[in-house]
């Protein structure tokens, strides 16, 4: 049986399933004490004797899992919101994380308070006022609104991101901001402080503002300044992957450390060596705010050293599945981030295709040739893996990531590196202007290297829609891929060609659906109405003549291309002072 031979793989996939069980059926509590009490009648059968207990002892651990996955999410998303704060309100608060900004204010997640009222909260302060620090509570009148759902299908749930997170407010800051001194600061406070310096000190160094931005969001994971042109570039070459921690600079960092002290080191240290390195990547994880994606990674490079040190083989499937299961005991909200799906994905896919992709490229019969072209075969790998996901979240994709990620992707260590030293050399306000320089000329010359293969429009693809049905059969395609690379025969090749085949007909199928309805739609962004009225596979966008189009466009308009799946669309000017508009005989509104 599967579970024999990858049981801690199935089980956590167990523990997976509930948790989205949980999350779409939202069962009470009533029902929650029902499913642990199930849970530990199960938990009691395996200290039986019993021949049948035995022989169905696997299904009971799948049930027990699937069980505390229900149990888990119940609880970890379980919280009360019930302040009714009113839309004015004076709030103190002391901030938790920066968060990106955007053209109009600096966001800030914070743990505010409200007389006796504690929540946490978005805070949104204009972006010409000074940068907020954990080193004061502020004080200052506030714009409060309880964040909403969207109002049709196809938009990006804000509310229920944050939700996830506890969060259901934002504040929006309209007076004066006060501010006393704390004294309260705890470790982790200190620590998020010492970033700050750092972070302001990088601000203050004599590199381009793009070369800042950039040492900023690749070491001490800060994005939240970047500038939207060098934030597109990044997307639209495929190579966002670079500039956000990940296991890629989680795994850089160790084997630097690693390297250095094995320099320095007996072999017969070699264990120690293994330890303080994990305790290096530890330390880092918590100086740079202990994100999401760098813990993930902290853990399964944890875990895989720890099967090292207890002399057992690495098994990179028990590794990962032991990560992920810590990381949802602590969380079980992570399941739903898409950093979180596609990261462990990637692993997946690289456990899966690596080998048999570095079969078809040039031997490696020297370090340089084993270097460049493991990268090559990890990065096809990860990318084959995780593109039905990236076509279901994001629905785009760009040709020239394939070629972007071969020439920048073997040269990343020694950025990665690089700026890691950078970074150290500020931080210790060690100043050698001929290293400043040095680095901003070559992140200059990657940044305009980027550029240039961003700029491939014939490309780069957009809008382009995918459903979970059609993901699960492109899933399947990269799941026959191992044999068909293995072995190139008939059968393996008409299984791909039949699920491909498949894939198309599904496609079609509900492109066909899709494309016989007709609706009218009215969408609000801020104070901007749009009207949107679809025949069959053609739609029309109405929109104030004054209105922000590139914004309209980004959360509106190719959204609803992509969900409804429009093959043409046109955007028109909405006639001034228009407050109703009559579609098959029906009158709409506009408000």
């Amino acid at each position: 049986m599967i579970l024999n031979k990858q049981p801690l793989l199935i089980l956590v996939l167990s523990f997976i399933l509930g948790i989205f069980f949980q999350d779409i059926f939202s069962f009470e509590q009533d029902f929650i004490f029902v499913i642990l009490l199930f849970s530990i009648i199960i938990i009691v059968l395996f200290f039986l004797k019993n021949r049948i207990v035995f022989k169905i002892r696997n299904l009971l651990l799948i049930i027990l899992l699937f069980g505390l996955g229900i149990f888990f999410h119940f609880y970890n998303s379980w919280s009360e919101d019930n302040l009714n704060l009113k839309s004015n309100e004076t709030i103190v608060f002391k901030i938790s994380k920066k968060l990106n900004s955007n053209d109009k204010y600096k966001k800030y997640e914070v743990c505010a308070q409200v007389g006796e009222k504690s929540f946490d909260a978005i805070v949104n302060v204009e972006k010409n006022h000074k940068e907020l620090d954990f080193n004061h509570y502020y004080q200052t009148k506030a714009y409060v609104i309880q964040s909403k759902s969207p109002e049709h299908d196809f938009q990006f749930d804000y509310a229920k991101y944050l939700k996830r997170k506890n969060i259901h407010y934002q504040c929006f800051i309209n007076g004066q901001i006060f501010s006393v001194k704390r004294n309260d600061l705890n470790i982790s406070e200190r620590i998020r402080q010492k970033r700050l310096e750092i972070l302001q000190k990088i601000n203050h160094s004599e590199m381009n503002f793009s070369s800042r931005e950039f040492l900023k969001g690749i070491i001490l994971a800060d994005r939240t300044e970047i500038d939207s042109q060098t934030l597109q570039d990044f997307n639209r070459s495929g190579l966002v992957h670079f500039l956000a921690i990940s296991g890629t600079h989680i795994v850089v960092i160790f084997g630097m450390f690693y390297f250095l002290l094995m320099r320095f080191s007996p072999v017969g240290l070699k264990k120690y060596v293994i330890v303080i390195s994990l305790l290096f990547i530890w330390v880092f994880a918590i100086f740079i705010g202990f994100g999401n994606s760098v813990v993930r990674s902290c853990i399964m490079i944890s875990v895989y050293f720890i099967y090292v040190l207890l002399q057992r083989k690495p098994d990179l499937l028990h590794s990962m599945a032991l990560s992920a299961f810590v990381i949802l005991i602590i969380d079980t909200q992570q399941i739903f981030d898409v950093g979180f799906q596609l990261s462990f994905l990637a692993v997946l896919g690289i456990y899966w295709l690596n080998q048999p992709i570095l079969k078809y490229l040039p031997r490696q019969d020297n370090y340089f040739k084993r270097l460049i072209f493991n990268t090559i075969s990890i990065s096809i790998a990860a990318q084959l893996a995780t593109l039905p996901l990236v076509f279901y979240y994001f629905h785009q994709f760009s040709l020239i990531s394939i070629f972007a990620n071969f020439f920048i992707v073997p040269f990343s260590e020694l950025i990665i590196i690089f700026s890691f030293v950078m970074t150290a050399l500020i931080g210790l306000d060690l100043d050698f202007e001929f290293i400043v320089v040095a680095y901003d000329f070559i992140i200059q010359v990657l940044l305009k290297v980027i550029h240039w293969f961003a700029g491939f429009d014939s490309l780069f693809f957009e809008n382009i829609p995918l459903n979970l049905t059609e993901v699960a059969v492109l899933m399947g395609v990269v799941y026959l891929l191992k044999p068909l690379l293995n072995q190139f025969n008939s059968k393996n090749f008409s299984n791909v060609i039949f699920l491909i085949i498949t894939f198309f007909i599904i496609r079609i199928l509900f492109n066909i659906t899709e494309n016989q309805k007709d609706e009218l739609l009215i969408h609000h962004y801020k104070k901007q109405i749009v009207v949107s009225v679809k025949t069959r596979d053609k739609v029309e966008f109405w929109i104030n003549s004054q209105g922000p189009k590139d914004k309209i466009q980004q959360y509106i308009i190719n959204p609803y291309i992509s969900s409804r799946r429009i093959h043409q669309f046109e955007i028109k000017n909405m006639p001034p002072a228009s407050k109703m508009v009559t579609f098959k005989g029906k009158s709409y509104l506009l408000k």
